[in-house]
């Protein structure tokens, strides 16, 4: 595979995958931008701008935009941008049109759990690629931001050096500031995690519970999801960094969140179920509570907003009876709820 100017394929044309298409051709860069939607890409080609998504952000022209797999299959690294529910079913087809051995660069940029199986993203790519080079994207990345061009930051994980390298190639001469690290289950987790915490602190913001509330909420949600990381194998440090703290602090704490946006209007009485079919992007939190639960469950790790939300998400428990057993459980020193391990 050459080094200089790899191809480029951006699967999924929803906002974070838009936004990454964008900011690549700014860079002069040719690329192909997968949806699946064939009608609506269309109407992306007519006007030059993704409307559902990016409204108000032109498309320039070297974005080439298919709904077919295989011609995007074509390019040397492909960005998996698509939702945690339709992962396994597209990788599996998008392995049809790469056939063994031949080889890409795979990064995944999802941000969830397997719903069933608690399965990373990394691994469901690993079952139906295992000859591919994979790494996975993640940290605090509003896509509104990022398609207007302001600068972001991120981490790459990936095991292979020069995985890395070429990666790091594509980002150079972008306003996106690339870090790497070697702890692919971290940042992944890191990612899936913060979305549960968003739709609890979207929940406090609802109920109009103030600010040194959602604060204490955030802070507590950092060291759930550090014992709970850890124990699904990332690294304790992992969790103090760009897809830990600062996905978290992004995701809780923005209004362009929509799991944040979630959360709030479950407080305002809406139901799951309105909000899931009233919005236009997928909340990965909605999904990736009840799978997080099942993992905590099965390791021994204590996991109470997840808990919470799960119960108000499935169970019918209320938001407000949800927060007020949050504030009265039992009372317990801080370093208590570091650990990782009995």
């Amino acid at each position: 595979m050459p080094e200089s100017s790899p191809s480029i394929s951006i699967i999924g044309a929803g906002s974070w995958g838009s936004a990454l298409a964008l900011m690549f051709a700014r860079t002069g860069k040719r690329l192909t931008l997968w949806g699946h939607d064939s009608s609506y890409l269309e109407e992306i080609k007519a006007s030059r701008i993704n409307t559902r998504y990016l409204p108000g952000i032109e498309f320039p022209e070297n974005i080439e935009l298919t709904s077919h797999l295989a011609k995007a299959a074509e390019a040397e690294v492909l960005f998996f941008v698509v939702p945690s529910k339709f992962f396994r079913s597209l990788a599996s087809t998008l392995a049809t049109h790469i056939p063994s051995p031949t080889q890409r660069v795979i990064v995944s940029c999802t941000k969830g759990l397997e719903h069933a199986s608690g399965k990373l993203m990394s691994e469901i790519l690993r079952e139906f690629l295992p000859t591919a080079s994979l790494a996975v994207l993640s940290g605090p990345n509003l896509a509104g931001d990022i398609a207007r061009g302001l600068p972001a930051a991120g981490v790459l994980g990936a095991k292979e050096a020069s995985t890395i390298a070429l990666l790091q190639s594509l980002f150079l001469t972008t306003h996106y500031r690339l870090y790497t690290s070697s702890d692919v289950a971290g940042i992944e987790l890191g990612g899936a995690l913060k979305n549960i915490f968003a739709i609890a602190t979207g929940v406090s913001d609802g109920l109009g519970m103030g600010e040194n509330a959602r604060a204490g909420l955030v802070t507590r949600a950092l060291a759930e999801m550090i014992r709970l990381g850890v124990a699904m194998g990332g690294r304790p440090q992992t969790f103090s960094g760009l897809s830990g703290i600062g996905d978290l602090m992004a995701t809780c704490f923005s209004a362009q969140s929509r799991n944040h946006q979630f959360g709030y209007q479950l407080a305002q009485g809406q139901s799951p179920e309105h909000i899931e079919h009233s919005m236009t992007m997928i909340a990965e939190g909605l999904f990736t509570a009840r799978s997080a639960q099942a993992c905590a469950q099965r390791l021994g790790v204590e996991t109470p907003i997840i808990d919470a939300v799960v119960a108000v998400l499935t169970q019918g428990k209320s938001p407000q009876e949800a927060m007020k057993e949050l504030m009265g459980r039992r009372l317990r020193a801080e370093e208590d709820l570091f650990v990782t391990e009995d």
